[in-house]
């Protein structure tokens, strides 16, 4: 019997154990890098870059029919089942406002979406939501857009946008009279250079990994850290949202450290939002969770959900 993954959204994909034959046999190169864990089981030599590539390469094809995926080197290599979290209960926010039905035609603004173009991948599939991308660093978004020009039918779903301005956020990116329903984002986490660098160290010690080790999940600068870190972030794009209150219905952003909570809540009430929600998730033994809010009351969010989502 499979054993169950504790705490993923009941109609995420990756509840059971990864079917490693399957997903050879899908992707064939993630073959290499099977080995056989202490207790003798086969599985993915997590501590290797490549390796975590290649499932992803596995996964996102097996389920999500993705045929061609693939991301610089260094750049972040996103684990799928938690990306594909984040979706579900997004689903389930913007079906609150339409009779508890998840919109089958919902617009979404995927905020750095960075080179694996993770989140317009799994959304566009699972709900048929249309995304829209925003990416700053140049690398990353010709990767993002080599993934959806290679990919048939995703250029109808998925469109890319430079933004050419790093000081700001959804200024530039968001056009006059453009309407969202949500949008999400993960942002960088660290404060400083020297912090991601501290927690790159602690990864590779908890996989085992020499000082020169490559890390297994990547990350260029801008993914990884800004001057401020999330609270920073977070707050810049909570201060710039005010501006767009009536072109989006959901603003969302994952929050890793939950002792953040109050400073973004403290910018939220001066921001003047009507409703805040945190949905708390799980992958195993790491915990995440994603702040969402609006500036529109309940009607006003029924009145939009009506005029908005057709199926």
């Amino acid at each position: 019997m499979n054993a169950q993954k504790p705490g993923l959204h009941p109609r995420n994909r990756h509840h059971s154990r990864y079917d490693l034959d399957a997903l050879c046999a899908t992707h064939p190169a993630l073959r290499t890098f099977i080995v056989t864990s202490p207790a003798g089981e086969a599985t993915v030599d997590f501590a290797n870059p490549d390796a975590v590539k290649a499932l992803n390469k596995a996964l996102l094809a097996h389920f999500y029919g993705v045929a061609q995926w693939d991301i610089p080197a260094g750049f972040l290599c996103p684990p799928v089942p938690g990306r594909a979290d984040y979706i579900h209960h997004l689903a389930d926010l913007l079906a609150e406002s339409h009779d508890g039905n998840v919109p089958s035609q919902a617009s979404v603004l995927d905020i750095g979406t960075g080179a694996n173009c993770i989140y317009p991948l799994i959304g566009s599939y699972e709900y048929g939501w249309r995304f829209t991308g925003s990416e700053v660093d140049p690398v990353a978004f010709a990767s993002a857009q080599a993934i959806v020009n290679g990919n048939a039918g995703l250029s109808r779903s998925i469109r890319l946008r430079r933004q050419k301005d790093p000081a700001v956020i959804l200024s530039g990116i968001i056009h006059k009279n453009e309407l969202y329903d949500a949008t999400l984002c993960n942002p960088p986490f660290h404060d400083s250079a020297r912090s991601a660098q501290a927690g790159s160290e602690r990864k590779r010690r908890n996989l085992g990994l020499a000082a020169t080790g490559a890390l297994n999940f990547g990350g260029q600068q801008q993914e990884l850290w800004c001057e401020g870190g999330e609270v920073a972030f977070i707050s810049k794009m909570i201060d710039e949202s005010k501006q767009f209150a009536r072109q989006v219905l959901w603003f969302s952003s994952l929050v890793s450290r939950g002792d953040n909570l109050p400073l973004l809540y403290r910018a939220l009430t001066q921001a003047g939002a009507v409703k805040v929600v945190k949905k708390e998730m799980a992958q195993g033994q790491k915990q995440s969770r994603f702040i969402a809010w609006t500036f529109m009351d309940e009607a006003q969010r029924k009145r939009w959900a009506q005029n908005r989502f057709k199926g």
